[in-house]
This record gives C-alpha cells, sequence and structure tokens, in this order.
C-alpha cells in the first residue's frame, strides 16, 4: 500500500484501520476474527490502527495489544482519551484535565502492553478544560518519551488553532465521507492545511451505510447502536438507500464495489487524508484495501459529488451532537 504523511512526519499507510467495532457498537464481537483482521490487514501493507481507551470499554486496547505482540515495528499506534467510562455503565463524560491525561495515558500504555504511542488523540474536547491545558499536558508526555504524536478528534478551527499554539498537533480526526462533508464545511480541512496538520477520517463508509450492504435496520444486530442512529431510521434512512444505489451504480459501472468507490473518493480529496475504514472481517479489510489501486479522474470526482451532493445525507450523525466540538 501506498504511505501518506501526516503533520510534519508521521509517515503511515494511505489507509488505516478502525478497531472500534471489534469490542463493542457493531453487534456482537469475535477476538478470533478480530486478530486475524488485524493481522491481514498488516500483511497487506496497513501501518495504522486505531482504538481508543473507552472502546470496550478499556477491552480495544487490550485486544489491539495482544494482536500486534511481536509485530510492534510494523505499527503505527493510535488511541485516545478523553471520553470517560466506567467499566460496566454507559454514562459518559469527558475529561481533558492535565491529571486525567497522565493518568489515562499510562493506563493506555498498560493495555496495549507498548512503550510508546504513536499517535495519541484528545478523543472529545472538554469545554471546562482550557485546550491551552490539555495540550500542555499531552506535550508532556511527548517530553517524557510516552507519545511521539499527538491529535485531536471533533475540534473546531479556533480550539485547532489554539492547540497548534501550544505544541505541534500532527493529525485532526474527524468523522468524513461521501455522506459526512462536515470538515468541509466547517472550515476543518482548510485550517488543517494551513497549519500542517493531517486529517484522519473516520467512518469513511458512513457507519457501513455506504457499503451497499445494508437494506434494512433488520440487517444490524439488536445490540448494534447503529439502530438508533438518526440516518439510520424512518424516513432518513430511505432517503438515503436512494443516495448509496446511486453509488453502487457508479461503482458497478467503474467494476469496483461501492466500499471501494467510496474510499477513493475520501482518498482523492487530498494527499493529506487518511480514511481508517473500521471492520472486524478479513473479506471487508480485503475489500477495503483494494481501493488503494482505485484511480478516480478529476471528472469522475465531479460525477460522484453531483450524484452524491454535500448536504444530501438525511439526519444527524449521531443522536446527540453537543460532545462535538462546534
Amino acid at each position: 500500500m501506498r504511505s501518506r504523511t501526516l503533520g510534519q512526519g508521521l509517515v503511515v499507510s494511505a489507509q488505516g484501520l478502525g478497531c472500534m467495532g471489534m469490542s463493542e457498537f457493531y453487534g456482537s464481537a469475535d477476538e478470533a476474527e478480530a486478530t486475524a483482521t488485524i493481522h491481514r490487514a498488516l500483511d497487506l501493507g496497513v501501518t495504522l490502527l486505531d482504538t481508543a481507551d473507552m472502546y470496550g470499554p478499556f477491552t480495544n486496547e487490550c485486544l489491539v495489544g495482544r494482536a500486534i505482540a511481536g509485530r510492534r515495528e510494523e505499527v503505527q499506534l493510535a488511541t485516545k482519551f478523553g471520553i470517560v467510562r466506567s467499566e460496566n455503565s454507559t454514562r459518559r463524560s469527558i475529561d481533558g484535565s492535565p491529571a486525567y491525561v497522565r493518568a489515562a495515558c499510562d493506563a493506555s500504555l498498560g493495555r496495549l502492553g507498548v512503550e510508546v504511542i504513536d499517535l495519541y488523540y484528545l478523543h472529545r474536547v472538554d469545554p471546562g478544560v482550557p485546550i491551552e491545558d490539555t495540550v500542555g499536558a499531552m506535550a508532556e508526555l511527548v517530553s517524557a518519551g510516552k507519545v511521539r504524536h499527538l491529535g485531536l478528534s471533533e475540534a473546531a478551527p479556533a480550539t485547532i488553532r489554539r492547540a497548534q499554539a501550544v505544541a505541534p498537533i500532527t493529525a485532526l480526526q474527524t468523522e468524513f465521507s461521501l455522506w459526512t462533508r462536515d470538515p468541509q464545511e466547517r472550515g476543518v480541512l482548510e485550517t488543517v492545511r494551513e497549519l500542517g496538520i493531517g486529517f484522519v477520517a473516520y467512518s469513511p463508509l458512513g457507519r457501513g451505510f455506504l457499503s451497499g450492504a445494508i437494506s434494512s435496520v433488520d440487517d444490524l444486530d439488536p445490540d448494534d447502536f447503529r439502530r438508533y442512529n438518526p440516518r439510520f431510521q424512518g424516513a432518513n434512512f430511505a432517503r438515503n438507500l436512494e443516495l448509496v444505489a446511486r453509488v453502487r451504480e457508479m461503482a458497478a459501472a467503474k467494476g469496483v464495489t461501492a466500499s471501494q468507490l467510496a474510499l477513493a473518493w475520501v482518498l482523492a480529496q487530498g494527499p493529506d487524508v487518511v480514511p481508517i475504514p473500521g471492520t472486524k472481517r478479513v473479506a471487508y479489510v480485503e475489500e477495503n484495501v483494494g481501493a488503494d489501486a482505485v484511480s478516480l479522474s478529476d471528472d469522475e470526482v465531479r460525477q460522484i459529488d453531483e450524484v452524491f451532493p454535500a448536504g444530501a445525507t438525511a439526519g444527524d450523525r449521531y443522536p446527540d451532537m453537543s460532545t462535538v466540538d462546534g
């Protein structure tokens, strides 16, 4: 797989692997298949693995750590902190305090079984703590040799600028896909490019919707959180199915899958954009990696944008958008 550079020097595969769904949110978990999926991704040249302490909660980092044991040198390992969950509760809070930054990093290092984290993200901005204080504490982790690069997730342009004034930010991670254009519409992409920060696109397949494999909510497991996502409900679901049908038609005409076309569109948005499609299946990681070989001309990108224009998606990204830094 080709490589791309985030920020001023973190070289990663052009496409990463999101590991969240291997532990929760997307139905039943199967660690054996998840481990095989990570290994297959590494075999195919994927080097950027993305996890977070709150996935599981806490179990996803353990899973990823076990999977990369013996292959650590092949991986750029990214994890996140800031969304606080208890072991047996779905209640969440956000903590960006310096003390929590340090404690969360040490806990993640232990669960991952590594000595250093390649890319450490603030998962959500804490409105109660100045971003300067949070990023200042994160920078101390770099000085201590516990972290190599710093990142932010779902941060607004003004916040990104304030953070960058404290310490170099290597990557900004935000949802971005054909059906989520917020980073373009809110000036996030423009800001990170001005500042020399890389962009990591999570959910580049619209939480699986853009794959075309979901035709009914009944296709999802009973405990799949997407059942409660506004874009997967009622009239929104029907409208979004119409958009995906057009993507499938364009993909078929090009001789690729809908997932590959959707990922190729994200990759075509710039050499500083790295999508991290999540999957827990070997077959899907093989399909997704195939997007690296799909080339889109400027005309094809325009045609896709005409078929699936910005703002066309029905429904909000989350049931509650209050945790997204506006």
